[in-house]
């Protein structure tokens, strides 16, 4: 990792020296550092709420151009390349490519050490991206999702946080029941 910081790296060569190492990077104005929830650890609750999405949406696109992906997939940004929890691609598949071609949505599964970073930072990154049409902010602490969605006049938010509401992807021709994503979470009462 030393040599790596020695320098700064284009994304080719990040994505070359990725290949050797045991943990997924991001690439952040040239220098490889570690995803924030991979120094912190996820939690239960945000590993479920992960694999939740992955399900529903895989369901939802099965048979479609779109496809849902893991952190696994790199998203290039302006300041290099970020791993979000789950974004669907709808480019060409590329059994060999580390990044997605055309990224459509985005989520960010939020717990309490990163949701400052993910709602600032990340979300202003992912904002800048060409192709991103949708950014979802999931919250672990409470059934509650923050979507922003690219229109003609700018980036709108919009909180949804009822357990019966479905998120409409007209982006992707699918829906995101609240009642999907958080299925076998638990919450504290109160």
């Amino acid at each position: 990792m030393a040599e790596a910081l020695q320098k700064k790296m284009t994304v080719e060569e990040f994505f070359e020296w990725q290949k050797g190492q045991d943990k997924n990077y991001e690439l952040v104005d040239g220098v490889p550092v570690l995803p924030l929830k991979s120094m912190t650890g996820a939690t239960d609750r945000h590993d479920r709420i992960t694999v939740n999405a992955i399900a529903a949406l895989h369901i939802r696109l099965r048979g479609k151009p779109c496809r849902p992906k893991t952190s696994d997939t790199s998203i290039r940004t302006f300041r290099g390349t970020r791993r979000p929890d789950v974004s669907v691609e709808c480019g060409k598949p590329d059994g060999k490519s580390m990044s997605a071609d055309d990224p459509r949505i985005i989520t960010e599964i939020l717990s309490p050490s990163t949701t400052r970073y993910d709602r600032f930072r990340k979300l202003a990154e992912h904002q800048r991206h060409p192709s991103i049409q949708v950014i979802l902010l999931v919250d672990t602490e409470a059934p509650q999702v923050t979507v922003w969605r690219s229109t003609p006049a700018g980036w709108l938010g919009d909180e949804v946080s009822d357990l019966d509401a479905i998120i409409e992807l007209p982006e992707i021709d699918a829906s995101l029941p609240l009642s999907e994503l958080y299925l076998d979470v638990p919450f504290d009462a109160g």
